[in-house]
């Protein structure tokens, strides 16, 4: 299959700004992380942009290069850090509490992540109930609050010579709650901000802020935040790309790695137990029931749109699916999730599969920050602008187009992802049908 894609790609020329609400365990693991990777102090496993290669044209052409070769992607000398918290801890006293890193590596990069001082944030504690802090913006109404994010926007770019801005939220888990009247249309949304609508979240401002000034936003918690007709009505208005939410990192990359396979294998299931234990601040917000909520939405949406039980009610419909998480504070972010899984096979006889994955949350975390921030900055270059579908590989709970419900499968995701640097530089699409190499 032949396509022309999108080969004028604005060069990558200049610093890269990275903007983080939420200085805490993920995004201080990710930057003390770039800044190992920039002194030769380890690898960055787990990175798609900076150890993945994309097969072009036929496999008998062993064309193969590095994705960062292959599309004009920022370098990693070139990404500066900035971000939003309400503790006042530097970057690198948040990376020593959050503990991820051992603490010999983290004196080696002391010097950048102590220049790393977060600006105060916008919180909201109806949002996030059980996290508190002092280094929060106070006065005014929610577009007062915004406007103050955006002149941070604006001195973050003048003070760090960023010469494009992405960001990243990577803060707490809000409490859930879905889209109402204040969400259907910029002009409604822009109004809520003036009378401080409560059903407003934070991290909607800062998306809102964001956008307004022109930077590209990945969303990775499972909050609302874009997932809003005014927003995404203002990302398509100003040209911007965005994509989430909630970062695929442990128990559901291996439900998106499992559930494929015995849904290919024509294989039955009766039930899916998952449970979690973790330490960190983001086992603390999920003590909460109301960010747990919007934390196991995204986690059951999973399995349902993997294993589409309307078209196979014999094998999938009587699913039983049930996550739990617990906090537990030994663990710190050393997570673990346990998963029983009963199947059926042939004839109904009953199997069983057991999964514990011991994990670090962070660490599994931080590449796929580093891949998105990079992706979407190739994104605004290419003038792509609103949902990314594309970027679906990295999320539990991907964004669509409004109606079209969403690809949950990796390996699909990810020839999605792989297809579209294709079709950027003009490359033919991989089908992998394979009969040319048969005729």
């Amino acid at each position: 299959m032949s396509t022309t894609g999108n080969t004028r790609i604005a060069p990558a020329q200049g610093k890269l700004g990275v903007l983080i609400p939420g200085i805490g365990a993920v995004s201080t693991t990710f930057m003390a992380g770039v800044e190992a990777v920039k002194r030769g102090l380890g690898q960055p496993i787990g990175s798609l942009t900076q150890l993945g290669t994309v097969r072009l044209g036929k496999r008998t052409e062993g064309r193969s290069p590095k994705i960062k070769d292959f599309v004009p992607l920022a370098g990693l000398d070139d990404l500066v850090f900035g971000g939003w918290d309400i503790f006042n801890d530097t970057a690198y006293e948040s990376a020593v509490h959050a503990a991820v890193l051992e603490k010999d590596l983290l004196e080696k990069v002391r010097e950048p992540l102590s220049a790393i001082k977060p600006m105060q944030a916008v919180f909201d504690p109806e949002y996030v109930r059980r996290l508190n802090g002092p280094n929060v913006k106070q006065a005014g109404s929610k577009m007062d609050k915004a406007e103050m994010l955006m002149e941070d926007i604006r001195q973050f770019r003048e003070s760090s010579g960023a010469e494009r801005l992405v960001m990243v939220w990577c803060g707490s888990t809000e409490v859930f709650h879905k889209p109402v009247a204040v969400h259907q249309t910029l002009k409604d949304f822009e109004c809520g901000l003036q009378k401080n609508d409560p059903d407003i979240a934070p991290s909607q401002i800062y998306a809102y802020a964001a956008l307004k000034s022109g930077v590209p936003y990945a969303n990775g918690a499972p909050n609302l935040t874009t997932d809003t007709p005014a927003l995404l009505e203002l990302a398509r208005d100003r040209q911007v790309p965005i994509c989430g939410k909630d970062f695929k990192t442990g128990q559901t990359f291996m439900k998106t790695l499992v559930a494929p396979g015995l849904k290919a294998r024509m294989l039955g299931m009766s039930g899916w137990f998952s449970t979690n234990i973790l330490g960190n601040r983001d086992g603390e917000v999920l003590e909460d029931p109301g960010s747990f909520k919007s934390k196991e939405e995204t986690k059951l949406s999973v399995l349902q749109q993997i294993l589409q039980p309307e078209l196979y009610p014999e094998l999938y419909k009587d699913l039983y699916h049930a996550v739990r998480i617990n906090y537990y504070p030994p663990r710190g972010d050393a997570k673990e999730g346990w998963d029983n899984i009963d199947i059926f096979g042939w004839l109904g006889y009953p199997m069983q599969i057991k999964i514990n994955f011991l994990c670090r949350d962070s660490i599994l975390a931080a590449p796929l920050v580093l891949d998105l921030v990079l992706f979407l900055d190739l994104a605004q270059r290419s003038g792509m602008k609103g949902i990314q579908e594309w970027l679906s590989f990295y999320f539990k709970a991907p964004m669509t187009a409004p109606g079209l419900y969403p690809e949950h499968d990796v390996f699909i995701q990810l020839m999605k992802l792989k297809n579209t640097l294709r079709w950027m530089r003009g490359e033919d699409l991989i089908t992998h049908l394979g009969l040319e190499y048969y005729d």
